[in-house]
């Protein structure tokens, strides 16, 4: 097997692993290695790692049995959704970009638009945030997981700079959150637990931005993009690897 650069995208290591399945090396029924020996073993980090098995499990190729492992299921992919041609011939770009690219994009640009916005903000763009921080909280205690009040709220800081550009960009990772593998992560890896802390660490940042204090709301919004990006690596309920 051909160890993978570590810098490679969740595709390039899906790639390799699904040609080790076609290759018979693990044939339908078998049960994988365990995540850490199998990252060790391709060169990559576990979060990357497992990136790609989520990917291969959209496709239909492993099964996840939590507190068993994974296994194969097939060798023949199904198309997945990101990989749908629209329009003039162009994929939906962001619905191929990778759960965790996406985010560590985004502690680079939010953290910048958090603080620009204490900077800016207007009453109204900051009632914008507050609306969408209560729509958080009422999900939340009817035990929901919605994305509505947590889409609302980051959006509603980047309206707070006045940069169509920046605005455009946060719309972008937004949209990245229809894809099938953010869909499949927040199966795993959301619950109201992580739910409730998300809710704490906007509201931090709400707090930041409200005194205007823009270096507070850097850091707040670097500590909930972080603590975000965390919750969607932590490792699946499986056997100790």
């Amino acid at each position: 097997m051909q160890v993978i650069e570590p810098q490679r995208m969740y595709r390039r290591i899906a790639e390799e692993l699904r040609g080790d399945m076609l290759r018979g090396v693990w044939p339908i029924g078998s049960k994988l290695p365990p995540e850490r020996d199998l990252a060790k073993h391709l060169g990559v980090s576990r979060p990357s790692l497992r990136e790609a098995l989520i990917a291969l499990e959209v496709e239909g190729l492993i099964e996840v049995r939590t507190g068993s492992g994974i296994y194969v299921r097939s060798i023949t992919p199904r198309p997945m959704q990101s990989d749908a041609i629209g329009p003039n011939n162009t994929r939906d770009i962001p619905l191929t970009w990778g759960p965790l690219e996406v985010m560590y994009a985004r502690e680079i640009i939010e953290v910048e638009i958090a603080s620009l916005a204490a900077k800016n903000a207007r009453k109204s763009e900051i009632s914008d945030m507050h609306k969408g921080l209560k729509l958080m909280r009422e999900a939340s205690a009817k035990g929901l997981l919605t994305r509505e009040g947590d889409e609302a709220f980051h959006l509603a800081i980047a309206r707070a700079c006045g940069n169509d550009v920046l605005i455009f960009m946060v719309q972008q990772a937004w949209a990245a959150r229809d894809g099938e593998l953010f869909e499949r992560l927040g199966d795993y890896f959301e619950h109201p637990d992580s739910w409730n802390k998300a809710i704490q660490e906007h509201e931090a940042v709400l707090h930041a931005i409200e005194v205007h204090d823009s270096k507070a709301a850097r850091r707040a919004m670097l500590v909930h993009l972080r603590n975000a990006t965390k919750r969607y690596s932590a490792s699946w309920k499986l056997p100790p690897a």
